[in-house]
């Protein structure tokens, strides 16, 4: 998706998702791209953080805000719900032993896993919160700050 074709409304909100996506997007291309272990080790605990701070953003301010605009949204939301689930756990396997040897496949089936979710997200979601014009001025500054403060409190 195009940040510069997002309306006003939801510009704010629906762009610093998709910068967070982008951000581990390159984060995953760069563990991929590395040999050295101690690499891979920091690269997929930063991305387990990133992508801890994120989901959270999204089930505490993002879907709440989206919950009943409309049946075909409700869905994608449930569906992204189980989608966070499913990475939540492969998170906590890798957070729990970042130098055993099951690291890079479970971190290469999260990167599978959060690319299809990206995708879906940007893709459908998106589109359809922009179809419907949700107003998302205030939702994104809510998601700015509990985002801020969630890096700190995890700092």
């Amino acid at each position: 998706m195009d940040k510069s074709k997002i309306p006003a409304d939801q510009a704010e909100a629906l762009g610093a998702l998709m910068d967070d996506h982008r951000a581990v997007k390159k984060q995953f291309k760069a563990f991929k791209d590395t040999e050295d272990r101690d690499e891979k080790e920091s690269i997929a605990l930063d991305v387990c953080h990133q992508l801890t701070v994120h989901a959270t953003i999204e089930e505490e301010i993002f879907y709440p805000a989206l919950r009943g605009v409309s049946e075909e949204i409700d869905d994608m939301l449930d569906e992204a719900q189980v989608e966070h689930q499913v990475a939540k756990d492969l998170i906590a396997a890798i957070e729990e032993d970042p130098a055993g040897d099951m690291l890079e496949a479970n971190f290469t089936v999260l990167s599978e896993y959060v690319s299809h979710h990206v995708e879906e997200e940007e893709g459908e979601l998106f589109k359809n919160v922009i179809k419907e014009k949700v107003e998302l001025r205030d939702v994104a500054q809510t998601m700015a700050a509990r985002k801020e403060e969630l890096m700190r409190e995890t700092a």
